[in-house]
């Protein structure tokens, strides 16, 4: 696992540039090959949504937004583990921060060591987790990724390979909007330019084969201008 938690990808956003480096210098002491770095919160935005990290350092105190805004935007997409760094040590500070959807404040001044071993304590904790997902259920839908195989009502679905891969990443991804860019990406592994009418045409058929009524969806939702969202509805 520790080789897996390894290869994982952390953004770090900070404004000042000696703590941007020294926490670079001990993730990658600690053996973490790809480490991005912003030092305000629209370029970590922007390299959230180029880069895709697995795990966010994310300064509280930033020259253009505060980084409760930044995690709020991050929120409406991604669950990714998020990290508080802040010199705020009152309760209600560290408190908001958990409420916004971090999952760890780490008060200024703090030992960069310490950073590391939390970081790879939370990776670790995503790992288990993911592995932990190989069966997968919400509404009538059950997921075997070992068989890969989907059930809907108890019947077997006749899911195309892409099909299933698409509405398993859908379905780690409940309630979230997910972007045909993310989706080429991280289900097609390619580049976005010239997958737009691929990506249509593979909810389409995916619809067709999971919901009651394609041309009425209620689980695969289009978000005008942004994606889609696989959604949970009471039967």
């Amino acid at each position: 696992m520790e080789t897996i938690i390894k290869q994982k990808k952390i953004l770090i956003i900070d404004d000042e540039t000696d703590l941007l480096n020294l926490l670079s210098t001990v993730l990658t002491k600690e053996g973490f090959k790809e480490i991005y770095t912003a030092e305000n919160g629209e370029d970590g935005l922007d390299l959230f949504q180029s880069v895709r990290p697995d795990l966010i350092l994310l300064d509280i105190m930033l020259p253009d937004k505060e980084g409760y805004e930044v995690c709020k935007k991050i929120r409406e997409t991604s669950m990714v583990p998020i990290l508080f760094l802040s010199a705020k040590s009152e309760e209600l500070d560290r408190i908001l921060g958990f409420a916004l959807g971090g999952d760890d404040y780490i008060t200024k001044p703090f030992s960069p060591k310490e950073v590391a071993y939390r970081v790879k304590a939370q990776l670790r904790r995503t790992t288990i987790n993911m592995k932990e997902e190989k069966h997968l259920s919400f509404g009538p839908f059950e997921i075997n990724e070992e068989k890969i195989e989907v059930k809907k009502n108890n019947i077997v679905l006749d899911l195309k390979p892409k099909e299933f891969k698409l509405f398993v990443y859908m379905t780690k991804h409940l309630n979230q909007i997910i972007s045909k860019e993310r989706i080429c990406d991280e289900v097609w592994g390619e580049d976005y330019i010239g997958f737009d009418n691929t990506i249509m045409v593979h909810i389409r058929r995916l619809r067709e084969k999971i919901e009651d009524n394609p041309s009425q969806p209620k689980y695969i939702i289009n978000i005008k201008g942004l994606g889609y969202k696989l959604v949970v509805k009471d039967e």
